[in-house]
């Protein structure tokens, strides 16, 4: 059977989408998804999507990490299934429900609520999640949050002077993340402006990550460095985060439809 996909990326965060809510594709593995993902045999993404129906929300999104990793959490993949549903849509995904709305740059994104609990990231044991008693090299007292997945974030001066792809993976496995973690290095530049660089478990050094975004915007005005409105510019883009009195992380931005195409999974090696 020949599989229609859609190719979207937000920022340079790039994504396979495939749509299951009306037609019935093979059963989703992680060697499918790494086959699909890879640039050199495959389609070539940082992220396999794949839309479901859902009973709890209009639809359901599951995520794969280039690795075949399934994950919880993906804030550009939101906007980009946000952007090809083409209204408001209530979205089901492991780390809980999302939801997505045109806006005037671009598409919005209500990303749920943070959690800082040492368990809740989760952490190999307890500590302070506000600024770690941890350090790996130059990078120090890392402040911990969950949005959707876990995030580690380090306050630094220049984030393009972190070696991020030698690091990057040193901190992702290390065994103080028992499902490892994301791992972002972020500047201040004003009240409401940052600059940040994204680590991204299972899928590497990406040219935008928009959980990441989220979570070392919600970490900086944890700690007192910025409003409760943002703009995170990374490598991809700018996105502009907010963080509600009710608590919700809204976040904003663009997402683009690529091109679209079918594939044949016995071309990838892959047996459906």
């Amino acid at each position: 059977m020949r599989i229609e996909f859609t190719k979207m990326h937000g920022l340079g965060n790039d994504f396979v989408v495939l749509d299951a809510r009306l037609r019935p594709l093979p059963a989703m593995d992680a060697a499918f998804a790494a086959a699909v993902a890879d640039r050199h045999t495959g389609i070539g993404c940082d992220q396999l999507i794949l839309l479901e129906p859902s009973d709890a929300a209009d639809f359901r999104m599951r995520i794969f990490n280039a690795d075949g990793s399934e994950v919880e959490a993906c804030g550009n993949a939101t906007r980009a299934v946000g952007l090809l549903h083409g209204r408001a849509a209530r979205i089901e995904t492991l780390g809980g429900l999302l939801t997505s709305t045109p806006s005037e740059t671009g598409i919005s994104v209500e990303m749920g609520k943070p959690r800082f609990d040492w368990n809740a990231i989760p952490l190999g044991y307890a500590m302070d999640t506000h600024a770690m008693p941890v350090a790996w090299e130059e990078l120090v007292n890392p402040i911990a949050v969950n949005v959707g997945n876990p995030h580690v974030i380090f306050f630094v001066s220049d984030p393009y002077a972190i070696d991020m792809a030698r690091i990057g993976p040193m901190i992702e496995t290390d065994q103080i993340f028992p499902e490892r973690v994301n791992v972002n290095v972020a500047a201040i530049t004003a009240r409401d402006a940052m600059i940040l660089r994204v680590w991204e478990r299972g899928a590497g050094l990406t040219r935008a990550c928009g959980t990441g975004a989220c979570a070392s915007a919600i970490g900086a005005m944890k700690r007192g460095l910025v409003d409760r409105r943002v703009t995170v510019s990374l490598p991809g883009g700018p996105l502009v985060i907010e963080w509600r009195e009710d608590d919700e992380i809204v976040m904003s931005g663009p997402a683009t439809e690529a091109f679209r195409g079918s594939f044949d999974p016995a071309d990838f090696g892959i047996i459906a």
